[in-house]
């Protein structure tokens, strides 16, 4: 075969290869994967477990830290002061297998506490007792780190935690090997589990008591209206944006088409609301 031919035959199947990826059903986007594989689920090719951890799959690769983490405000601290008996009080009032242990301020990241690391204290007492030599190095990942290459990191380096930090480098949350899994999979839950209390109750026709720290995306959608989540994320820090400061309780602030009057509280925060819609 000439060069002349064989250039021929290469520009032909080039051009072979450019037809058939036009009119190719590939996908090219994770839409397009997740389009395909409900209709896999629909013509009963898959079930929909199988759906629900690909699409899980798909979903997480697209996600950061800070959009699944545990935030620093819910997050269970140890003061690497505390004595034994504090530690183990927390421990079991908790039931949390791994906690951060700090020094002089919760941004003072000195290591992860093993709950278990403390079993063997039953036999040899609380004289042995030495707090800094059963920490573990703590793994710290900014808010942007993409949660598929944490997955990574968590199985090949074998760790369970990491704690999540701002571009101030100040803690702003945590994440766990199983906050990563139920994205993927779903709730994960174990026979210590308990299942939390609604946080919008109807009381009659048109009040409610709302848990001040209710997500304000889980409020619009229980009463279907759009009040703004660009700058708070809970109702409480939308109540103390209005005011301008922390309310009082009994104190009511109107908000869109809502009266909100605080009904528990203390000097540092507001707990619980009682809700109501304005009448036309």
């Amino acid at each position: 075969m000439n060069d002349e031919s064989s250039s021929t035959n290469t520009s032909e199947t080039s051009l072979l290869k450019k037809i058939t990826r036009i009119f190719s059903p590939n996908p090219t986007s994770s839409d397009e994967v997740a389009d395909m594989l409900r209709s896999a689920e629909n013509e009963s090719i898959i079930d929909a477990g199988a759906l629900q951890i690909m699409e899980g799959a798909l979903k997480v690769s697209d996600l950061q830290a800070r959009e699944i983490m545990i935030p620093r405000s819910q997050m269970k601290f140890i003061e690497a002061d505390l004595s034994l008996e504090e530690i183990l009080n927390i421990v079991i009032q908790s039931q949390h297998s791994r906690f951060p242990v700090v020094g002089e301020s919760s941004d003072d990241i000195q290591g992860i506490l093993l709950a278990k690391e403390l079993l063997p204290l039953v036999l040899s007492g609380k004289e042995s007792f030495n707090l800094k030599s059963m920490l573990r190095p703590a793994t710290i990942i900014p808010e942007s780190k993409r949660i598929n290459i944490l997955l990574q990191e968590f199985r090949e380096q074998r760790y369970h935690m990491a704690i999540v930090i701002d571009e101030y480098a100040g803690v702003s949350g945590l994440l766990t090997i199983e906050d990563v899994l139920e994205e993927i999979v779903g709730e994960i839950e174990d026979e210590t589990d308990e299942h939390e209390p609604e946080q919008i109750r109807k009381i009659d026709v048109n009040r409610y008591t709302v848990d001040a720290i209710t997500d304000i995306a889980d409020f619009n959608e229980y009463f279907d209206v759009g009040l703004s989540d660009d700058e708070f994320d809970t109702i409480a820090g939308l109540i103390i944006h209005a005011l301008g400061r922390l309310p009082e309780v009994s104190e009511t602030v109107e908000i869109g088409n809502f009266h909100f009057t605080v009904t528990a509280g203390d000097s540092r925060k507001i707990t619980l609301l009682e809700v109501s819609k304005k009448t036309p």
